[in-house]
């Protein structure tokens, strides 16, 4: 017998160069069989590593969001029954905007929560996303550049 939504599914990935929506994300996921979503966002702060930060941009390689697609398929394929979303903004983004949305709906808290920080966690470590940070002292730093 088949369960209705045990099988794993990517509801939205990707990479874009304007605002994002939380809710569009959490909707992509929402479904009957999920009795939890988790939900990650990811917001520019004000500071890092102690620096005051004046501006932030991300840039991406053409691909990424093939890469976001590619980790989001392998992150829900990890738990049978999770839907997962994620779209990452590029360009200048000012303090308070939002620059990750993440969604995982699962049939349970647990699923749900794992899932979603796991995808998190991918996206940072293996979509070429680049950050850009210039800090109130004038100085400026790349982020996720080898």
């Amino acid at each position: 017998m088949s369960v209705p939504g045990a099988e794993p599914i990517v509801a939205l990935a990707e990479v874009r160069d304007g605002p994002l929506s939380i809710d569009e994300v959490v909707n992509a996921v929402r479904h009957n069989s999920a009795g939890a979503i988790a939900v990650f966002v990811g917001q520019v702060r004000d500071h890092d590593s102690g620096r005051g930060v004046a501006s932030l941009s991300y840039s991406c390689h053409p691909a990424a969001t093939d890469a976001a697609l590619a980790v989001a398929v392998e992150v829900s394929g990890s738990r049978p029954g999770c839907r997962v979303a994620v779209t990452h903004r590029v360009g200048d983004l000012a303090v308070g905007e939002v620059a990750i949305v993440v969604a995982a709906s699962a049939a349970h808290r647990d699923d749900a929560f794992e899932v979603c920080r796991a995808l998190v966690d991918a996206v940072k470590s293996r979509v070429p996303i680049w950050k850009h940070q210039v800090f109130t002292d004038g100085s400026d730093e790349w982020v996720g550049v080898s």
